[in-house]
């Protein structure tokens, strides 16, 4: 019965039944995930990651920044800067320029000495970087300048320390803001401090500096060099020379001393240079800081500077320790007077501290607990 009952029937396919087709189809249609609609966006996907995607490289624009440059191209960049810095008209462009190889690291051990004749050119009078229209420039150069002093040499580094305490520590003190001119203040009052006591042979090369000056003055700045006493001696002695060939092996043998001599004196004499030139620079910065006086935001800083300098005199050689007595007589001259309410101005010339100062004094304070503006019991009465 069971094989009559089929056998008429096909044999069995993929698709015998109707719900094996509907099966069937169903599957076929869905085995690739359907496209997604135009306006669903991806990040709403129930399982993104389970469809394929091509990945594309992310391409990144850099802009150049720097510029590669030669050492020789750089060199031949450092000498026109140093010749166009010391017009005050082109100082502006040209020292932006030299900040910016120093920014690019330009500056190197083999770059450093046409990068000092820069500053030395800038600095070819040593009160320019005060005047009021290169004051910001010299500022900012001098402040770069600090990244590239490891590649100077001592004395280089020495020449610097000095220009950068005229070019930004004494600038400091034309500023508006109390908190920056306060901080210069300090600054010098450290270097005062630094300072080793002046010795006699100290005001001696000062008064023959002194003296040299005012003989070029009168000469006109030219002077004939004339041989000295030994050199005369020694051609009346030996006029052809021969004692100097003859001593020539002896000479060979002492020139490792001397050379080892003539070091020791030329450290010694950069030593005496340097601590000259800082003094010098003091003294400046003590008489742009007392010409300042007049504001009164100033004064209480500008006394407790000159007096410092005052107290350590000693440091300073005789010419300059006469200068910083006089310019102490005068600031405690108008100390004095501001202190009375006197001036120039003929005007009350005191400043914040000393006008509360003076105001309290003679003002009464009730020790009673609930008065009034004017001393009386009015603000007790209003409160009940």
């Amino acid at each position: 019965m069971g094989s009559d009952l089929f056998g008429d029937l096909p044999a069995p396919s993929q698709s015998s039944t109707t719900n094996d087709t509907n099966k069937t189809t169903t599957t076929t249609e869905w085995s690739t995930p359907p496209p997604p609609p135009a306006l669903k966006s991806a990040l709403k996907r129930s399982n993104p990651s389970s469809q394929p995607q091509d990945i594309v490289p992310e391409r990144r624009i850099r802009f150049k920044t720097t510029t590669d440059a030669s050492e020789s191209q750089v060199i031949e960049a450092m000498q026109k800067i140093a010749s166009h810095i010391k017009n005050p008209s082109k100082f502006s462009k040209a020292s932006k320029l030299a900040i910016q190889l120093i920014q690019a690291g330009s500056v190197k051990p083999s770059t450093s000495d046409h990068f000092f004749a820069i500053l030395e050119a800038a600095m070819s009078s040593p009160t320019i970087c005060n005047e009021i229209s290169v004051r910001a420039d010299y500022h900012a150069l001098f402040s770069a300048a600090q990244d590239a002093i490891e590649c100077l040499n001592k004395k280089q580094q020495n020449l610097l320390t000095t220009w950068t305490f005229r070019a930004v520590v004494t600038n400091d003190l034309f500023t508006d803001d109390s908190f920056v001119f306060s901080k210069a203040t300090g600054k010098i009052k450290e270097a005062v401090v630094s300072l080793p006591v002046a010795t006699e042979e100290d005001d001696i090369e000062e008064a023959a500096d002194f003296k040299e000056q005012m003989e070029l003055v009168s000469a006109g700045g030219g002077m004939e060099e004339k041989p000295s006493s030994e050199e005369s001696k020694q051609r009346e002695t030996d006029p052809f020379g021969l004692d100097v060939l003859l001593e020539s092996t002896s000479k060979k043998d002492d020139k490792g001393k001397r050379d080892v001599g003539v070091k020791r004196k030329e450290v010694q004499d950069e030593a005496k240079r340097f601590l000259k030139s800082q003094r010098q620079a003091l003294i400046s910065s003590l008489e742009i800081a007392a010409n300042r006086y007049k504001i009164p935001w100033c004064q209480t800083a500008i006394d407790i500077l000159v007096k410092h300098a005052y107290d350590n005199v000693s440091r300073f050689t005789t010419m300059q320790r006469d200068a910083l007595t006089k310019l102490w007589v005068s600031v405690r001259e108008q100390q004095t007077r501001r202190k009375q309410g006197k001036s120039v101005s003929g005007k009350l010339d005191v400043n914040a501290f000393e006008d509360l100062q003076q105001k309290y004094a003679t003002e009464k304070i009730s020790i009673r607990r609930a008065v009034g503006a004017s001393g009386g019991r009015s603000c007790q009465q209003w409160l009940g």
